[in-house]
């Protein structure tokens, strides 16, 4: 929300309070303390700007109909030092405000004056938050998953630094543990094969099929020759993978740039084992009492940590892949004291989440500090049917592929456009569209036709100036006043998705804008308008176009200045 916004509904909130004060004074209500009350913005603006529901809430405290309790506060509430106009109760007894015009005029100064930096507020408070997202395992391509979560973490982080926290991106590297052995054997058998026949050498049951691994291997071959054939499996097995692994997670770091992804670290596993801070995690839930032994294996005791039972160590002494994960987590909320670890996760996770949390809790940690957000499948979809692939035979539709048949500003936005929590089928066709059924070309054309009309004025000999409060104030069409109410919403969008973990709210803002920007557009000329309002109306396009980039810009998605 613009400033002004929150510094009117400060203003409501200190009036009723005085409003409360002054009818008890008079007798008119009883001597009893005013129950807390909200302040929201009604669904339906024939009801007013804001609506509080004080009068409903303290039928009890004052025994008294609400509606008796509402007239009672209306008549002592005074708005003439407030930026609303006037109240009106409703229903069985709700307050509703509506704004004096000079409102509206400050929302379109406080956006001309902070230009870019609109929106932006201070929240968070400063508070570091890590948000680790992606994360895919090197062994291969991102598939289409990694590229919903890629898009909904990125523009989470953005959310959350224009919100006011000090964010940091992090991808977790995977490069210890089963699937790089899976990994290893699975870049061996199709070296080996390349000397001995496919026949001759079987490929791994649960191994990687992609057409990745078969390249890895001729590549290799190409530069070892048949070296490594006789050589002893582990040392042929490290070989590959020290070739392969490092070339996967370059990849990796590539195929996300282009998808404008950048992180602030990229977290490997193998430190973890390195510095011993897997051992260690071991050793810290032995000494604190949440292990047991069982048939050779070392468990967790989940039960008083709200979890189920697990193993920790297995019967051979290596450990699951879940102590290193604890280990990364321990490493993030306590040897680098983020306020708050976000993580974005597969749906397939749901039951991975109270272990670890409940691993945490027994070491200490305040598990309140991590939050996990659960992200649900997506489906391709193109001309109403599901695209089907098989990541198991290796023809998985990757991030790579997607980015060569959909631009990165479509699936960017399409990929926001749902919660997280929420399934979603992605439009191969529509993401491709050039018209308005396609959201995010809808947006870019609102954008584009505020700068074409910036420059057919220009052209014309009118520029954009500075005005008069008393020409902001002519801006009275319903059209106008919706759109400039929306404007002044910004800030507390941005506000509401970093409390509720949602950027797909900034993609329904800026769709919303878009729309009301279009409906204007269509009923407020400019051009052949008495100068005073076509200076107005101008500013408030200026402003309109400068929202539009922020958020726009939040999203990493293009403001085109043509289409």
């Amino acid at each position: 929300m613009s400033k002004y916004v929150q510094q009117a509904k400060d203003q409501l909130r200190q009036e009723i309070l005085s409003a409360t004060a002054k009818a008890q004074a008079a007798q008119a209500l009883p001597a009893s303390e005013l129950p807390d009350f909200t302040l929201e913005v009604p669904a339906d603006r024939a009801h007013g700007d804001w609506a509080a529901n004080a009068a409903m809430v303290s039928a009890r405290a004052f025994h008294m109909a609400p509606r008796k309790i509402a007239e009672a506060l209306a008549a002592n509430i005074h708005l003439d030092d407030t930026f609303f106009s006037r109240c009106e109760i409703a229903g069985p007894g709700f307050l509703n405000f509506f704004y004096r015009p000079e409102f509206y005029t400050e929302v379109l100064r406080d956006v001309a004056k902070n230009g870019e930096s609109y929106g932006r507020s201070s929240f968070g408070g400063g508070k570091r938050v890590l948000v680790e997202f992606v994360s895919a395992n090197p062994t291969g391509p991102m598939h289409i998953g990694n590229a919903r979560g890629g898009a909904i973490g990125d523009c989470l982080a953005s959310v959350l630094d224009a919100a006011g926290y000090q964010v940091q991106r992090e991808f977790y590297v995977n490069d210890a543990g089963n699937q790089v052995n899976k990994f290893g054997l699975s870049l061996e058998a199709r070296y080996l094969q390349l000397y001995k026949g496919e026949d001759a050498v079987p490929f791994p049951e649960d191994g990687y099929h992609g057409a990745d691994i078969t390249e890895h291997a001729k590549n290799f071959a190409k530069i070892n020759g048949d070296r490594y054939v006789n050589a002893p499996d582990p040392e042929r097995r490290q070989a590959l993978v020290d070739y392969a692994l490092p070339l996967n997670i370059q990849g990796l770091q590539d195929d996300l740039l282009k998808y404008r992804i950048r992180y602030d670290n990229w977290f490997r596993e193998s430190t973890l084992h390195q510095s011993g801070a897997v051992r260690r995690v071991i050793e810290q839930l032995k000494e604190h009492g949440a292990t047991y032994e069982k048939d050779g294996a070392l468990w967790f005791k989940g039960e008083p940590y709200g979890s189920e039972d697990f193993v920790l160590v297995r019967a051979n002494g290596v450990p699951t892949y879940v102590v290193p994960d604890i280990a990364y987590h321990y490493n993030k909320l306590v040897t680098r004291s983020f306020d708050k670890a976000i993580d974005v996760l597969g749906a397939d996770h749901h039951g991975y989440v109270p272990r670890l949390k409940g691993a945490l809790q027994a070491l200490g940690v305040d598990t309140s500090r991590l939050d996990v957000l659960l992200m649900q499948m997506v489906r391709l979809v193109r001309d109403g049917q599901v695209v089907k692939a098989s990541k198991r035979s290796g023809n998985a539709i990757t991030l790579v592929t997607l980015l060569d048949e959909v631009p990165v500003d479509a699936a960017r936005f399409l990929f926001n456009m749902r919660e997280p929590n929420s399934e979603m089928d992605f439009d191969l066709g529509l993401a491709v569209q050039q018209d308005s059924k396609n959201p995010v070309y809808y947006v870019q054309y609102a954008y584009a036709r505020l700068c074409s009309l910036f420059r057919t004025m220009k052209e014309e000999g009118v520029e954009l100036r500075d005005c008069t409060d008393e020409e902001l104030a002519l801006l009275t069409a319903p059209e106008e006043i919706e759109l400039i109410h929306h404007l002044s919403a910004y800030t507390g969008e941005i506000i509401e998705s970093a409390k509720d973990y949602d950027p797909a709210r900034m993609t329904r803002y800026a769709l919303t804008l878009a729309t009301l920007f279009h409906k204007f557009y269509s009923a407020c000329r400019i051009k052949g308008e008495e100068s005073s309002l076509a200076a107005a109306r101008l500013y408030l396009c200026s402003c309109v176009r400068t929202v539009l980039h922020n958020v726009l810009s939040l999203l990493k998605i293009t403001a085109p200045e043509s289409m």
